[in-house]
């Protein structure tokens, strides 16, 4: 079913009504209703989070840094504050200056030091990416990365593209207008209720909408002015948005507008998402995969994937028309990167590996073989599932086990019975 786009009109002062490209009121055909949005400022769209993985083996003299408890040191000419963190980061120790804007994961738990693995995550803060050119800001991580890591190879990043704009409220039927594929399907209505056959969650009573799944593409539409306050960083926002007038209409001379909230739409993409777009996205000149790894390659994309954002979420004003509001993020929003963009020169495409492409005997012989192990520990079928799904594969299994017709809940029950019967006619000794 093709959704359709809202005719954009400009009124003169004579009150003629012309189509315009970038007028502010839109006509639904259908109806002739009129849906001014000449209140609605488009603050910023840009990067606010870069997480760049790498692949090497950990020098021992950087492990060497870390004690017992945690310290303030010296690294690369910075002073870090060096700890362990929990498991479940997926990392042991971290470096962290958020003066900087640097964040350094390192020393991944499934892997030996001294073994080549993903060893190294660097989070970068949006005043460190608003600070640097792509390039430049890609350059500081090499460095901390080929300090860190022996044959440091960049493995993929991924992204947070953000629009703050003032103007417009989410509807109280926000939720329902909201159109999206997730497997995550929950709701939290602040403190109140908990749903779990919805497909979305909202926090702090209609301030905080969030849809999708953190290991895939996720939505979050939000009060930022709230959130920035909590987090004691509405001064430095506040910096943000005052820059500059509109960047989006020249001819609006609106600015920000401190007695205004000022609301963020938010689009958190994955590693593994932008690994498959990295794959299946080409040229459309010269049919050549744009092959990214990197954040500085990656960046002269960022529109294509702001794109892909906003019709994967679609907010809808029918089932067949495009809310105006989301039709003006996509006609006029560009990401702020500092480079040019690809856009109109690449067709963006998902390069999906799916389990239809083999037998599937692997996987049956992991799982047999995780049952039998669990068997062993004693583990019950709670703690044995739970350790099943916490593989990094394990989309890869739940999809080949939903081909064959079995979902997760009736693989949980198989779990079960399996390890029942091990228990009962090996014993301990499996």
């Amino acid at each position: 079913m093709s959704i359709q786009n809202h005719v954009r009109v400009y009124f003169g002062q004579d009150g003629e009504v012309s189509e315009d490209l970038r007028g502010r009121f839109f006509l639904d055909n259908g109806s002739g209703r009129i849906s001014d949005l000449s209140s609605v400022r488009l603050l910023r769209c840009g990067v606010d989070t870069v997480r760049q993985l790498y692949t090497g083996s950990v020098k021992p003299e950087v492990l060497a840094l870390f004690g017992d408890t945690a310290e303030v040191i010296t690294f690369a000419g910075e002073r870090f504050h060096a700890s362990r963190v929990g498991r479940d980061s997926g990392y042991q120790f971290k470096l962290q200056n958020a003066d900087l804007g640097f964040v350094l994961l390192l020393k991944n738990f499934n892997v030996k030091a001294y073994c080549p693995g993903p060893h190294l995550k660097i989070e970068v803060s949006p005043h460190a990416i608003d600070s640097c050119e792509p390039q430049k800001l890609q350059s500081m991580m090499d460095a901390f990365a080929d300090l860190i890591l022996v044959d440091a190879v960049p493995r993929q990043c991924a992204v947070h593209l953000a629009l703050d704009f003032q103007g417009w409220t989410p509807p109280v039927d926000f939720v329902d207008r909201m159109h999206c594929k997730a497997r995550a399907q929950r709701r939290f209505d602040g403190v109140l209720s908990f749903e779990f056959d919805e497909k979305t969650a909202t926090y702090g009573r209609g301030q905080s909408f969030l849809f999708g799944s953190a290991g895939a593409l996720q939505l979050g539409f939000y009060n930022k002015s709230l959130q920035a306050k909590s987090i004691d960083k509405l001064d430095y926002w506040e910096h943000v948005w005052s820059r500059y007038d509109n960047p989006f209409d020249a001819e609006d001379p609106a600015n920000y507008d401190p007695a205004q909230p000022v609301w963020r739409c938010e689009f958190r993409y994955h590693h593994s998402v932008v690994e498959q777009f990295s794959q299946g996205s080409c040229c459309a000149r010269t049919g050549q995969q744009i092959g990214t790894q990197t954040y500085a390659e990656l960046a002269s994309h960022l529109d294509g994937l702001w794109q892909y954002g906003l019709k994967t979420f679609r907010f809808l004003e029918r089932p067949t028309l495009w809310d105006p509001l989301w039709q003006l993020f996509m006609q006029d929003v560009r990401v702020e990167t500092g480079v040019t963009s690809l856009l109109d020169e690449t067709e963006y495409r998902r390069y999906y590996k799916t389990s239809s492409g083999f037998s599937g005997k692997n996987i049956d012989l992991m799982v047999g073989n995780a049952i039998s192990l669990a068997a062993r520990q004693r583990l019950d079928a709670r703690q044995t599932f739970k350790a099943i799904r916490s593989l990094p594969f394990w989309p890869l299994i739940r999809d080949y086990y939903m081909d064959k017709g079995i979902s997760p809940q009736l693989l949980r029950i198989i779990v079960r019975d399996r390890l029942e019967e091990r228990l009962i006619r090996w014993g301990v000794a499996v």
